[in-house]
């Protein structure tokens, strides 16, 4: 997906298929394209397949023995998979507004990819954990070097420590006008309501696509432009 906001017709199903919600309807929509990001096992994967309106796509492949040499599995010993490419998901929201989630990888050796992957994103939704909040700062970064609006989504863990959103803002040294949310990244709705304090900090910062000028063969045109004539009116017979 080249473009992170674009407004434009919307491929419908093929002829004879079955509309099971897996196809956008054929009316115009707004398209944009988001990350969810954040490091290793805080629950990037989980999100995306709790709001996903179709079935999401998923690259994770079991952790191995080498890997575990590489990926500190701290605070995440249960961990036995993990995303090596992308994770994809479609939610729509109201106003026909479509987003297209792309989860990213959150390992460092992964970041060539996770460049290619932010090409064209709107904003990213970065997930947090109060276990591991210090290994959130590069994702960040790295976000704030793409030029990427963000919002951060502290996922609420059974046995994460629990502290006031005052405190994690600080902890995580965000500018002022930066969403947080708290959220169970299995829960559906709380999911939705970090995917939407993104997107209304986001869309808050995109400047409005002005109308195209007006047709200059049009006679409206004609009529408002300098040094035209008066149009003439013929009285009736």
């Amino acid at each position: 997906m080249d473009s992170a906001l674009s407004s434009r017709p919307s491929p419908g199903p093929e002829p004879g298929s079955a509309s099971d919600g897996m196809y956008l309807d054929p009316s115009a929509k707004t398209l944009v394209k988001l990350l969810v990001a954040g490091p290793f096992g805080v629950g990037k994967t989980t999100f995306i397949r709790s709001l996903s309106e179709t079935a999401p796509l998923h690259t994770e492949e079991v952790m191995t023995q080498t890997g575990a040499l590489v990926d500190d599995l701290a605070g995440v010993r249960e961990k036995s998979t993990t995303t090596v490419a992308i994770d994809f998901g479609r939610r729509t929201l109201p106003g026909d507004l479509v987003l297209y989630m792309f989860g990213t990888p959150g390992q460092r050796r992964f970041r060539p990819l996770w460049q290619d992957i932010a090409r064209g994103a709107l904003g990213a939704l970065v997930l947090a954990d109060t276990r591991r909040l210090a290994d959130s700062f590069e994702v960040m970064d790295m976000i704030e070097e793409a030029g990427l609006r963000y919002a951060v989504a502290v996922n609420t863990f059974p046995d994460s420590p629990s502290h006031g959103v005052d405190t994690l803002r600080d902890h995580l040294d965000l500018d002022p006008d930066t969403p947080l949310v708290l959220c169970d990244a299995r829960d559906r709705d709380q999911s939705a309501d970090a995917l939407i304090a993104l997107v209304g900090h986001v869309l808050s910062h995109t400047p409005q696509t002005p109308p195209p000028p007006p047709d200059p063969s049009s006679a409206q045109a004609q009529a408002q432009a300098p040094g035209s004539a008066p149009a003439q009116h013929q009285e009736p017979a």
